[in-house]
């Protein structure tokens, strides 16, 4: 039985590893078994770049932390070697590196995930993984918008050019 400082210790990283998860918008389960000290490294330095809390973390006090977030769920994949991976603001970002990641490294696998306080299942996990970064969509919707405002353009400058510009009309 282990003694009330380590029960408290115990407690306390349940409770902060549940607060984590409660908000946050995205967070990916993995098994991180057999990679090497220098790629560790280079994931978590590309993790916490994009703002992603990775963390190893006990089976059961994620599981306890899961029940408390309201992500009970979450505890059908946790066995074997469990590392997570938390976004507060990117819903994407933890899914497509660590997909990345999975796919250039045989022993590292994604488990599971949560999106928005619901436990989502591998495949969209990795459907989550496609999606281009919140960047690249906001650039996408831009220039959606920018598009017929530049025909529009294009068409004015057109005419502009058929008809000859205004000075040369008065001379």
């Amino acid at each position: 039985m282990p003694n009330e400082k380590v029960l408290e210790q115990k407690k306390q990283i349940v409770a902060d590893l549940a607060e984590k998860l409660k908000t946050a918008c995205a967070g990916v389960v993995v098994d991180y078994k057999g990679i090497s000290v220098t790629d560790d490294t280079k994931l978590r330095k590309e993790l916490r770049e994009a703002g992603v809390d990775y963390s190893v973390v006990k089976n059961t006090l994620l599981g306890r932390a899961a029940d408390e977030a309201g992500l009970p769920d979450l505890k059908a994949v946790l066995e074997g070697t469990t590392a997570i991976a938390i976004s507060k603001e990117d819903h994407t970002a933890a899914a497509r590196i660590l997909k990345k990641y999975a796919d250039d490294h045989e022993n590292f696998k994604l488990k599971s995930g949560f999106l928005d306080g619901k436990v989502i299942d591998l495949a969209t996990v990795e459907a989550l993984a496609k999606l281009p970064t919140r960047e690249v969509l906001l650039a996408t919707v831009l220039s959606a918008f920018n598009a017929p405002i530049a025909a529009f353009a294009r068409a004015v400058q057109a005419i502009v050019d058929k008809n000859g510009a205004p000075e040369e009309a008065a001379e």
